[in-house]
């Protein structure tokens, strides 16, 4: 089992077929979009190739691979047009006996975490900056953005196989690695 884990698209075809191109050389089982899917938000420059119903086309080719949560830009009318779950606030996935808890990180955050026990992860994605840290014992993990990256990170994704988290560009240039494995 594969994950590529990406956020923050803000409707850019151009860098959307990118990561679809990087889902196809990582072989990756599953697509996990942590929010901000289509619209590019009102504090965000337009991005390189901005279509958003390009997007919608692309997404929805792929529709079974995806499991996607609410970004703060996503809003109904997003998901009137897309035909896999997009407003769900959070979901929670199993890896062994930790918990992954995927949200878009305007509401939960290294600051404000759910509640979640020692040794559990949150990834989230919102501030457009890869992170890996540890607060209060839980891992907070953020893949950066795909379109609109900040902070001079690249445009890119992370990649998970059940022990370790990737960052890459979307070249596929590892950047940043995370071991559940100590």
């Amino acid at each position: 089992m594969k994950w590529l884990i990406a956020s923050d698209i803000h409707g850019s075809a151009h860098y959307c077929r990118l990561l679809f191109e990087a889902m196809d050389k990582e072989n990756a089982d599953r697509l996990i979009l942590l929010g901000d899917l289509l619209y590019h938000g009102p504090r965000n420059d337009l991005p390189k190739g901005y279509a958003p119903k390009e997007v919608i086309a692309l997404l929805s080719a792929r529709k079974e691979k995806i499991l996607a949560v609410r970004g703060n830009c996503d809003t109904e009318v997003d998901q009137m047009v897309l035909p896999f779950p997009i407003l769900a606030d959070y979901a929670v996935l199993s890896a062994g006996e930790r918990l992954i808890y995927l949200t878009h990180g305007h509401i939960y955050h290294e600051t404000h975490l759910p509640p979640l026990a020692k040794g559990d992860i949150l990834i989230h994605g919102h501030t457009h900056v890869p992170v890996a840290l540890e607060v209060d014992g839980i891992t907070v993990l953020n893949p950066g953005s795909v379109s609109i990256p900040k902070e001079n990170s690249p445009h890119g994704y992370m990649t998970f196989d059940g022990t370790e988290f990737l960052w890459k560009d979307l070249d596929g240039t590892v950047y940043k690695t995370f071991s559940l494995v100590s």
